[in-house]
């Protein structure tokens, strides 16, 4: 599998593009979505903000270059580097400052949806620029498909990285995992071998991440990381695997019945792993051009994060259909270039139920790491 052509959020505006799903894997949301991230921004700003404000009065820099790393195809995908904008324009303004250019880099994989962002640009800078007022300097914004996983920008050129809810995506399906035993990730099930090549490939992309990072960053460059993880030192536990093992138990109930082929069951994998908090210490550690400035691990959403919001309609109040959908926009391109579109709306009825029986009996949560770095 190709992970750099099919691992993208499903683009455009549908039903069941990204754009329009309850979104519990990014902080970047709207709508319905907008409820989950309200759990989440609040308790990774405190770590952004300060990252922000300490880059910026250590030099007053006359333009700053913000990159964000898997910006995914939101027509808001401009809100976390808005946010960092008009904190700098606030600070800038109370010490007499003359305001910075801003450089504004949007990144993910090829295959992203960058035309739905860049359709609702010319709006979000209208805006941008009367909350900013008078004083304020250009901000410029720049689409830039690739992997992170690979150098993107010139030496020397950003100030500031961000990256929420992308670096769990490995560079590409781990090799060795014959042993799996029906799975499509790590499970409870799953032998030793087959976690070990999970760690090592999350082990090798991630220190290529911060190599590629530190060519890139300026000394005394800020990066800030939220990524889903753990707080369990077991890689297969259950508050990172669990959600994809209900997925495989659709899929095996497909292979079953005869609509799916086992061997394609068997040659398909889930391209992620989530970290625990010493496991993306130690990586940082090892690279050597990175200070760890803060890193946390208490950012918790649970699944269905929207249950109790009274202006949902009883359809998005229904955990099942929530993550269903945010499900099938997350998983559904690794689905389809693998065993084909057919299949899709099936797999994804009966996920819907299995989740729903699930979420009846238990209240399982996603876990967030979040990093905040310095360069040198």
């Amino acid at each position: 599998m190709e992970v750099i052509q099919v691992l993208h959020m499903k683009g455009g505006v549908g039903e069941t593009s990204y754009a329009n799903s309850p979104d519990i894997f990014t902080s970047l949301n709207h709508n319905i979505s907008l409820l989950i991230s309200q759990k989440v921004l609040p308790m990774t700003k405190p770590i952004t903000e300060e990252s922000m404000t300490e880059l910026y009065c250590s030099t007053y820099p006359a333009g700053i270059a913000i990159a964000d790393l898997g910006c995914s195809s939101r027509p808001n995908a401009f809100f976390v580097v808005s946010e960092f904008i008009k904190l700098v324009d606030s600070i800038r303004q109370k010490l007499g400052q003359k305001s910075p250019e801003y450089q504004v880099f949007l990144n993910d994989f090829p295959g992203n949806d960058f035309n739905t962002i860049f359709r609702s640009l010319p709006s979000f800078q209208n805006k941008l620029k009367k909350q900013l007022g008078d004083g304020s300097r250009p901000c410029f914004f720049t689409g830039v498909p690739g992997s992170f996983y690979d150098r993107l920008f010139r030496n020397n050129s950003l100030h500031f990285v961000h990256s929420s809810y992308s670096l769990h995506w490995l560079s590409h399906v781990p090799g060795g995992l014959e042993s799996k035993k029906g799975n499509i990730y790590m499970a409870s099930t799953s032998p030793p071998d087959v976690l070990k090549e999970y760690y090592e490939q999350f082990q090798q992309d991630f220190l290529l991440f911060l190599k590629c990072r530190s060519e890139e960053l300026v000394d005394g460059g800020r990066m800030v990381l939220t990524l889903l993880g753990r707080r369990s030192d077991d890689p297969s536990s259950k508050e990172c695997c669990y959600i994809w093992e209900l997925l495989a138990m659709a899929l095996n109930d497909m292979v079953f019945e005869g609509l799916i082929e086992e061997e394609k069951l068997i040659s398909f994998n889930i391209p992620k792993y989530t970290p625990s908090p010493a496991e993306v210490k130690s990586e940082v550690l090892k690279e050597r051009s990175f200070t760890v400035h803060r890193l946390e691990v208490n950012i918790e959403v649970n699944w269905n994060a929207c249950q109790n919001e009274p202006e949902l309609s009883d359809a998005f109040k229904d955990g099942g259909y929530s993550v269903a959908k945010c499900m099938r926009a997350v998983a559904e391109p690794l689905l389809a270039s693998h065993f084909g579109e057919a299949i899709i709306d099936e797999v994804f009825r009966r996920y819907r139920d299995i989740v729903a029986d699930r979420m009846s009996k238990e209240k399982p949560e996603f876990v967030n790491v979040t990093i905040s770095l310095i360069k040198g």
